[in-house]
This record gives structure tokens, sequence and C-alpha cells, in this order.
């Protein structure tokens, strides 16, 4: 039932708990006991709303930041990540295979404030040997939602 109620949960963290009961065919005290549960475990991480900045007046830029770092000895990772998670500007940090190791994302108010976080704090970190910045120009689809609409042709077909 677990991964059941993860999987409904993650498309849709606001939905009902008697729906998602009924869905489920469980009562509904069962889920509100497991979501508890997987909360108090650390499975749910927390409930997020999506939004599409784009429809709003509130002007945000978003980056991924590839970043390519030398592990520490018996760290790894690990260290740099935190140093760079605790940042209150990021909005993730991932490890990742490829040319890079890190891949952080964060948003701000214009291009310009993102590339200063890069050059005056990230490129700074003593163990950070290079980065590369990517801005979104345009989400079509995020977290399973899709964004932009395809366009629709609305002119009457006129047939001979």
């Amino acid at each position: 039932m677990r991964e059941q109620i993860l999987s409904i949960i993650e498309r849709n963290s606001r939905i009902d708990l008697k729906e998602l009961a009924v869905i489920l065919g469980a009562q509904e005290i069962d889920i509100v006991n497991e979501l508890e549960a997987m909360e108090k475990e650390g499975i749910i991480c927390g409930y997020h709303t999506m939004i599409d900045w784009e429809k709003t007046a509130i002007e945000k830029v978003t980056a991924l930041i590839e970043v390519r770092v030398t592990p520490q000895r018996g760290q790894g990772f690990d260290n740099i990540a935190e140093r760079i998670y605790k940042y209150p500007e990021v909005n993730s940090v991932y490890l990742i295979s490829g040319g890079y190791d890190l891949l952080v994302t964060l948003e701000g108010k214009s291009l310009k404030e993102v590339s200063t976080f890069v050059s005056d704090k990230l490129s700074t970190l003593e163990t950070v040997l290079s980065t590369a910045t990517h801005f979104i120009l345009k989400k079509y689809k995020d977290h399973g939602t899709i964004l932009a609409k395809k366009y629709e042709d609305e002119r009457e077909k006129i047939t001979p």
C-alpha cells in the first residue's frame, strides 16, 4: 500500500484523504496512519506547490549549474554538496554521472543575480574546479505536469 500511496501523492499531494482511501480500497484512518509513519521515517520529506511563474508578474530566473569538484578524502562529495546546499538561493543539489560531479539548481530575480552567485560564492569554494551554467528559458513539463499547452489552430476549416 505504501508504494501506491506514494505514487498518488507524488502527483497530487492535496488529494483528499477520503478519496485516496476509496482509490486504494482502504480505511481513511489507515491512510492517515501510513502517511504519518512515512513522514516520521523520512520517506515523505515535504509537500510542495508547483507554480507556473510565467503566468505571474513575478520575475524569476531558474538555472542549472554543473559543478566539477575535487572530492575530499574520506568524505567523497558529501561535504562540498552540504556547503553548496546551505546557501539559501540553492533549491537542489544532485550527485550526477558524466563530465561534472554535481548539478545545482537555483532561482534568482535576474540573470545577473544568478551569475553573481556562481562567480562570487560557488566558483570560489576551494574544491570547485569548474562550473557550467544553463538558464532555463521555458518549461514545457515539470514534475510530470505539462505547462506549455500545444498550440491548436482555432480557425474555422473551409471545405469546397
